[in-house]
């Protein structure tokens, strides 16, 4: 599993207050950020360091956004989120023609742009550990693959955001999460979003999977505190 804290995000903005506060952010969601005032020293900077995303804002001085956008491009998939106050429908599709991923216009919450940068790291960079079948006490398997879900050998339909947050919970067993943690984790699949929305999924969930969903053994409730997963894996 990725360990967002291995993880190098150029930063090129050339608004300083903007950039540290920006930067503040995403180093206290665990990111290593390397910050860039102008296209020439985020080039610099991109060919002098692991970098895994790039968050570029389109004018720059010296070498413009654009102009970044394609060097990098010429020699790197690395994901790329331009930001930018352009806001004409041109300019964005400019932006995504040359090899941007993400395209997001200023003014901007951090938080949207913490959301778009995880989500596009889940697309770019694969998350599952050896991404095989993980199964529990012989009657549920959980493909992380193919994203599905068995019981007793039969396929359990699952939403996105309901198997997000059964990985979420089976992948680190043992760990309370609060409904805050997991509405982050969903909030990557659904916008409007609230923390009893939680409640919601995990009653789902048991339904699904649980013997007996008023006695739970997988999802369990941790009063006042959160979920955690109690299954045990087999494998």
């Amino acid at each position: 599993m990725i360990s967002l804290n291995k993880l190098n995000i150029l930063l090129v903005e050339d608004e300083k207050k903007i950039s540290e506060i920006t930067k503040a952010y995403l180093e206290k969601e665990g990111f290593n950020v390397f910050a860039a005032y102008d296209g020439e020293e985020a080039l610099k900077m991109f060919s002098n360091n692991p970098i895994h995303l790039v968050v570029l804002d389109l004018m720059l001085p010296k070498i413009s956004g654009e102009q970044v956008c394609n060097k990098i491009r010429s020699k790197s998939d690395v994901p790329i989120i331009m930001v930018t106050a352009k806001t004409e429908l041109e300019d964005r599709i400019n932006g995504i023609s040359i090899g941007a991923d993400d395209y997001l216009v200023k003014p901007f919450s951090i938080r949207e742009l913490i959301v778009r940068i995880k989500a596009l790291i889940r697309r770019s960079y694969r998350e599952d550990p050896l991404a095989d079948t993980l199964s529990f006490n012989n009657d549920l398997e959980i493909d992380l693959n193919k994203m599905e879900v068995r019981k007793k050998g039969a396929v359990i339909p699952f939403t996105n955001v309901e198997f997000n947050v059964l990985k979420t919970l089976l992948l680190n067993p043992g760990q309370v999460f609060s409904r805050d943690q997991l509405l982050e984790k969903i909030s990557e699949y659904s916008y409007e979003s609230y923390d009893r929305t939680i409640d919601t999924h995990i009653k789902n969930i048991r339904k699904k999977i649980e013997d007996n969903p008023k006695e739970p053994s997988y999802i369990i409730t941790i009063y006042g505190a959160g979920y955690k997963f109690g299954g045990k894996n087999e494998d």
